[in-house]
């Protein structure tokens, strides 16, 4: 049986920062489903926070101040202690990073050039043009390859195992074989990501199908906060492939069917650089006002910006628009909409990424630290990914250096990973009933219609009853093929158990969270309701059903006060 002291599961951003940081002498690799370097990670774009101060009119940047603006735009759901890691470690990481060799973009002298974005108080996302989490991954993983970790690609993983109330490895689905086999591990860390593809418009990759979430649900891991989902603004139309904030953060205008900038009607000082959700929904209520082109999309101008500054700062929304739309942006505005875009909720982790099951650490987007609350701010994400999963990394070091040298979980993780190939044999041994992308349709049409932007009490009751039907259908899934060795249908259908169950957990937050936060909006609760809600929504499975409870949010010096920009 493959065994390793710490198995990072995920090889994105988070992934590869916390292998890097794990204990060189410890036995130590990394599962991805793909390679490294087609992680989601790499479809980051406009920048990652830190208050250096190089930015001319960023100059009394700090990072209290970053941590502020953090805390507000989380529109006070954040843990403030953990926020407050979050922005103290950021200016040592990014030093850090660049020490490793990611080429950041340079102002005139050399300092880390730095721009505008929405929520911040000043001007402190560090770019590499519009391709910042591509270059960041591709460094990392150098520096992995340097450093010659263990990388088991194209390799999915289907189980968390838990023996005695601690994680003792996974089950792994081996693409290139088909084989399902078992893996063993001291300690375990998920940097699995998102759950973007349980909605029709995303811009997430297709693998951020959130199984990792999942799996960590089954386990009897609780869920933390899932019912705050962010939508970006400006994805572009119809294909949802983003287009960063920076080209808001670079001076673009968001303008209706009216040639107005409308966002002075809900923003009026921030602009288009308010935080995500406040523009989301500006742009959505704009297009059901009628005010939106075909009543789909409004438009994102850049055209004043000129050409050079467009190739300069945003060379890849060039290149997608060309690509995708037929459009150049320097010549024509850019149709958008919102999508989803980032999951604020995740695995309930504390700020050392430890989850309540032994052995089990989290970090990135599948986790939920809770430093971004009921909305997180651009160019936060690939923050946390290097912070916590340096931190992950550090920490499951410790939790192996204290265990004895004698592991269990050998017996069980043969067991498992037999039922899990029975479980497969059973879909490939039926020959009607539903199949992987039927289910995943039907799934993804009531979450976008029913836990969507905008919510309320029937619709989402009606969501929690379809999802449950769904569920009922997945009984019933087969697959027509027989050979296991790259099985599309296969991977989609281990997935979609976790999806349903990830769907249910988002629709069962959504609605018993009676009030307005963030990126949840309640129609039938519109305002923010600090005297019962200001607490964490905890979800965990128990005796094979979901179970809510709540954790007040920790706060440090930040009083909860109203919402402006």
């Amino acid at each position: 049986m493959i065994a390793h002291d710490i198995l990072v599961v995920g090889g994105g951003l988070a992934g590869l920062s916390a292998v890097l940081a794990a204990d060189p002498k410890l036995s130590v690799a990394v599962v991805s489903r793909v390679h490294p370097l087609r992680s989601h990670s790499v479809a980051a774009q406009g920048g990652i926070n830190a208050a250096l101060g190089n930015n001319p009119d960023g100059r009394d940047d700090t990072w209290e101040r970053h941590a502020f603006d953090t805390i507000k735009g989380s529109d006070y759901l954040a843990d403030q202690d953990a926020a407050e890691l979050l922005c103290r470690q950021a200016i040592p990481s990014i030093y850090e990073l660049e020490h490793l060799g990611v080429p950041f973009s340079r102002f005139p002298g050399g300092l880390i050039a730095q721009r505008p974005f929405g929520g911040a108080g000043f001007p402190r996302a560090c770019y590499a043009a519009d391709r910042t989490g591509l270059v960041i991954v591709q460094t990392l993983f150098e520096q992995a390859l340097r450093k010659q970790v263990k990388i088991y690609s194209e390799a999915l993983v289907t189980k968390l195992v838990v023996e005695g109330g601690r994680c003792v490895g996974v089950v792994v689905y081996d693409l290139p074989s088909g084989e399902i086999l078992p893996i063993r591990s001291r300690a375990v860390i998920f940097a699995t990501g998102g759950y973007g593809r349980v909605y029709l418009r995303t811009t997430n990759a297709y693998i951020n199908h959130g199984s990792g979430i999942g799996m960590a649900y089954r386990a009897g891991v609780p869920l933390k906060d899932m019912e705050f989902v962010q939508f970006h603004p400006t994805s572009i139309y119809p294909k949802n492939i983003l287009i960063t904030e920076g080209a808001r953060g670079e001076g673009g205008y968001l303008v209706n069917n009216q040639g107005r900038r409308f966002m002075a009607d809900y923003a009026a000082t921030s602009m288009e650089l308010a935080p995500r959700d406040i523009v989301a929904r500006a742009i959505q209520t704009e297009i059901q006002k009628g005010n939106g082109f075909e009543g789909e999309y409004v438009h994102l101008d850049l055209r004043h910006l000129g050409e050079k500054k467009i190739n300069k700062r945003l060379p890849s929304v060039r290149e997608i628009c060309l690509k995708f739309a037929g459009i150049d942006p320097v010549e024509q505005p850019i149709p958008v909409q919102p999508a989803q875009h980032y999951s604020m909720g995740g695995i309930d982790v504390d700020e050392r990424c430890a989850s309540p099951l032994a052995g089990f650490f989290a970090a990135g987007e599948c986790a939920c630290v809770s430093v971004h609350g009921a909305n997180r701010l651009g160019g936060n994400s690939l923050l946390e990914t290097v912070v916590f999963g340096q931190i992950a990394g550090r920490e499951a070091s410790r939790f192996v250096a204290g265990l004895e040298k004698k592991d269990p979980g050998e017996k069980l993780l043969a067991e498992e990973a037999l039922a899990e190939k029975e479980k497969v044999q059973g879909w490939i041994s039926r020959s009607q009933g539903y199949r992987a992308h039927h289910l995943l349709n039907n799934l993804k049409v009531v979450m976008s219609e029913k836990v969507g932007i905008f919510r309320d009490r029937s619709t989402l009751r009606e969501a929690i009853e379809t999802i449950r039907e769904i569920r009922e259908d997945y009984g019933r899934a087969f697959v027509s093929g027989k050979c296991l060795r790259f099985s599309q249908a296969i991977v989609n259908l281990i997935e979609f158990g976790y999806m349903v169950d990830l769907s249910e957990v988002i629709a069962l937050g959504a609605l018993e969270r009676e009030e307005t936060r963030g990126s949840h909006y309640r129609l039938d609760f519109p305002v923010r309701d600090d005297s019962r809600w200001l607490k964490h929504t905890l979800i965990a499975l128990r005796d094979g059903k979901p179970e809510i409870s709540f954790r007040p949010v920790r706060i440090t010096k930040y009083r909860p006060e109203k919402r402006t920009y």
